[in-house]
């Protein structure tokens, strides 16, 4: 799960860098930023999902019109559309906006597999030819891999050794508070001594 945000601060840095050059060219246009995060999920023996969210987002100074989103990378040999369209049009996307677009795959083959860019292709007013940007990069997937099973907290423990652990935590802190002087006894202490 760690690896899906491997490419966060690059993104960011990028997004950063192009919003910079665009302010210090005194440019007025949209400058459309996408990050593709995939999120997997077993569904059962033999049964993957593929959870593909695109977010986008507009780091310009104008808006951005007839914005489309086209993520068509899945081979549908290998992967089969269960939830969502891997394509989206959005009209415009105004200066600091965010839009987001959802799509749920399945696939039942195993294997690597490394998908490319998602493509968006928007409209600026000033020019005539489409504006065209890629989303980040996703990471490889390593599909309907054997992966250890992940060690959760065990509830059991806090049932069986829970009262224990507030029992000595209570007399630790009655030890403490009955070992240590007050600020008031120790005040009285240096007046008796003048």
């Amino acid at each position: 799960m760690a690896q899906q945000w491997r490419y966060l601060p690059l993104f960011f840095l990028v997004a950063f860098a192009a919003a910079a050059a665009a302010a210090a060219a005194g440019q007025d246009a949209p400058f459309v930023v996408a990050q593709k995060k995939v999120a997997l999920s077993r569904q059962g023996p033999g049964v993957e999902r593929l959870a593909v969210t695109l977010n986008l987002y507009n780091q310009g100074s104008a808006t951005a019109y007839d914005v489309s989103l086209n993520d068509d990378s899945w081979p549908q040999e290998a992967f089969q559309l269960i939830s969502g369209t891997t394509s989206k049009i959005v009209e415009k996307l105004d200066p600091g906006a965010t839009a987001s677009h959802n799509f749920i795959l399945e696939t039942k083959v195993q294997g690597k597999f490394q998908g490319s860019p998602a493509i968006i292709t928007y409209r600026v007013p000033t020019k005539a030819a489409l504006q065209e940007a890629y989303s980040t990069p996703m990471f490889p997937l390593d599909i309907l891999a054997d992966r250890p099973p992940q060690q959760k907290f065990d509830l059991r423990l806090i049932g069986k050794y829970g009262s224990l652990v507030s029992v000595v935590s209570f007399v630790g802190v009655f030890v403490y508070l009955v070992a240590s002087p007050s600020k008031s006894t120790a005040a009285k202490g240096s007046k008796k001594r003048r």
